[in-house]
């Protein structure tokens, strides 16, 4: 019977598939090449791993929030009384952060970027958060402001007493014994600025010159936290305020302020509480981020430009019991804009309690107050406002 051997092209294809399955099959009786597997990074707290190959430290974290904002329901007008304004709004966030550190012989160098996206009544935006390069005492970016203390207890309020910005800056930090640090910073001048009086209105600041010029000095203890800080602010009128008065007058703001953190166990959980208090001279952003309309840097009283002076204290209570936590919060300002037409007062109190049901899961209602009295010569009725909000929230 006549052999079955394979010929021409069929008969090399056949070698050659043999070939190759009895080179396969040796490979898979060697040892797999080694696999570099992820490795825990405990130098800088939990959920930090090393990069495959380096020796950098990375975490990536995230945060969902979604909310129900009532708007203003309080004395007429208000949102709910104008039938052309939103009275309700839903509102969901997103943000993703990463975290990378790495030792260097000059300290540790950091690079942080959180970013976010936000849908409100089918609104989307997507922002940078916080976008820094810390290396030893120097930082570079988007940071939050050397001179904010007190941030507030209330997580992204709709209205807030306090001063809570962030900003591009140049800052340089020096440690010294016994929880004593020095910060002096350069930052961005506009996120400061709020505007100019005029009879009849308002105008706005011109170009950039200089940046503000931040300093604080901070204490860091067991029983919690001491700062005082300063600032000083260029008022620079731009071309419709100048062309209105006649003047240039370009005036050098200034704000001061010192606060205290405390970190204490009462009633059976932790507790934090917090008191400040702020004065300001032609720099009325270092007082509050989120004042009314009425605000100025400086007023033309009708012969010079005046600064406009602010007075601002606030104060927080934080309280974790079981799954639950609570926080208070109260802020009182006064402004002396050295006219009538822009002098007024404005105090407000936030109130929220979340529930923790899992580690990560916050859930609850908040509620917000405010009261303004103008000066009669402001041409505005006293008014109050209310704001509500329903949140829900997990972090991981």
């Amino acid at each position: 019977m006549p052999s079955m051997r394979p010929s021409g092209l069929a008969g090399g294809l056949a070698l050659a598939i043999a070939g190759s399955t009895a080179s396969i099959a040796a490979d898979i009786r060697q040892s797999p090449e080694p696999v570099d597997y992820v490795r825990v990074c405990d130098a800088y707290g939990s959920r930090f791993f090393y990069l495959p190959g380096t020796t950098t430290c990375l975490r990536v974290h995230a945060k969902a929030r979604s909310e129900v904002r009532f708007y203003n329901f309080g004395q007429n007008e208000n949102a709910w009384g104008d039938r052309d304004s939103d009275g309700a709004e839903w509102r969901t966030s997103a943000y993703l952060h990463f975290d990378a550190r790495t030792e260097t012989e000059f300290g540790t160098l950091r690079t942080y970027v959180e970013l976010s996206q936000k849908i409100a009544n089918g609104d989307e935006s997507t922002s940078i958060e916080k976008n820094y390069i810390h290396w030893g005492g120097l930082l570079a970016g988007y940071h939050r402001s050397r001179f904010d203390f007190f941030r507030g207890y209330a997580s992204d309020a709709q209205i807030s007493s306090v001063s809570d910005l962030t900003t591009n800056m140049l800052s340089y930090t020096a440690s010294f014994a016994e929880g004593l640090s020095a910060t002096l910073a350069a930052e961005q001048r506009t996120e400061r600025e709020t505007s100019l009086g005029l009879d009849g209105g308002t105008e706005s600041f011109g170009g950039t010159r200089v940046p503000d010029a931040v300093v604080r000095l901070r204490s860091t203890q067991d029983w919690g936290k001491a700062q005082i800080m300063g600032a000083l602010h260029q008022v620079y009128p731009g071309t419709d305020y100048t062309s209105a008065t006649g003047s240039n007058d370009t005036l050098l703001g200034w704000a001061a302020g010192a606060g205290v953190k405390l970190d204490f166990t009462a009633f059976g959980g932790k507790t934090l509480a917090a008191l400040q208090v702020v004065y300001t001279h032609g720099a009325s952003g270092y007082g509050s981020t989120d004042w009314t309309d009425l605000i100025t840097d400086a007023v033309w009283d009708g012969r010079r430009t005046k600064a406009t002076k602010t007075l601002n204290l606030t104060s927080g209570l934080w309280h974790k019991f079981d799954d639950f936590t609570l926080a208070l919060e109260a802020g009182y300002h006064k402004v002396d804009a050295g006219t009538d037409d822009f002098d007024f007062t404005q105090w407000s109190t936030t109130a929220n309690l979340l529930w923790e049901p899992v580690k990560g899961l916050k859930m609850g209602p908040e509620l917000q107050y405010r009261d303004l009295n103008y000066k009669n010569a402001a041409g505005l009725d006293d008014t109050y406002e209310v704001f509500g909000t329903l949140r829900f929230q997990r972090s991981f």
